[in-house]
């Protein structure tokens, strides 16, 4: 279906989460079906070496979350994402990605919390080889731009707002319609974050 000169799409996301946190004198673990992602109007453009893509995502809460746990795999609150993305694929099979994106955070209802505005990148440099096998560097930057509020009030001193960045390597295999693929990140300069290692094991199945 054509809408604006490109294709329409929907996507959706199913995130199975194992999520291990410890502070000084308390840890806790969770496991199961974290908040579920879905985009019922994506519009894509395809001009070979360049592919675009923009939607808003809604992250649904239907994740574990409880205000008395520490590892909460869900977070209890509706987000809306205006997405823009970009990816250039030259014939040498030298990849540059892009995805931008924007938050609006709904309030936790459990709490009285708004999380603020958040904006962040996801980014990727790659190169395709001829054996069905990517490699190359993936990232992400995230900011938030504006106070997080109790109550309608800022969270003292500075408004909880959180920075990180991330980077490290990716490889990826494709067969058919069928991709799987391995990333690691080591996250760093982090401020009202935590900071660590994630490992993301993705299967892609197209349709």
């Amino acid at each position: 279906v054509k809408v604006l000169g490109g294709n329409w799409a929907v996507h959706g996301f199913l995130p199975v989460v194992n999520l291990d946190v410890t502070v000084p004198g308390w840890s806790d673990g969770s496991f199961g079906i974290g908040d579920i992602i879905v985009d019922p109007f994506i519009v894509t453009w395809h001009t070979p070496p360049w592919h675009f893509v923009a939607g808003i995502d809604c992250y649904l809460p239907t994740g574990k979350y409880s205000a008395l746990e520490l590892a909460n795999i869900g977070r209890n609150y509706y987000t809306f994402e205006p997405v823009f993305a970009f990816t250039y694929l030259n014939q040498s099979g030298c990849e540059v990605s892009a995805k931008f994106m924007y938050d609006f955070n709904l309030e936790n209802g459990d709490t009285d919390y708004q999380s603020g505005q958040e904006f962040h990148v996801d980014y990727a440099v790659a190169r395709h080889l001829k054996n069905n096998w990517t490699v190359g560097l993936a990232g992400y930057c995230y900011i938030q731009t504006t106070d997080d509020e109790v109550g309608g009030l800022s969270v003292p001193p500075d408004g909880n707002k959180g920075r990180v960045f991330a980077l490290g390597p990716t490889v990826q295999y494709s067969s058919g319609k069928t991709s799987v693929a391995f990333t690691c990140q080591q996250e760093f300069g982090a401020e009202n974050k935590p900071e660590g290692t994630k490992v993301w094991l993705k299967f892609i199945r197209a349709f």
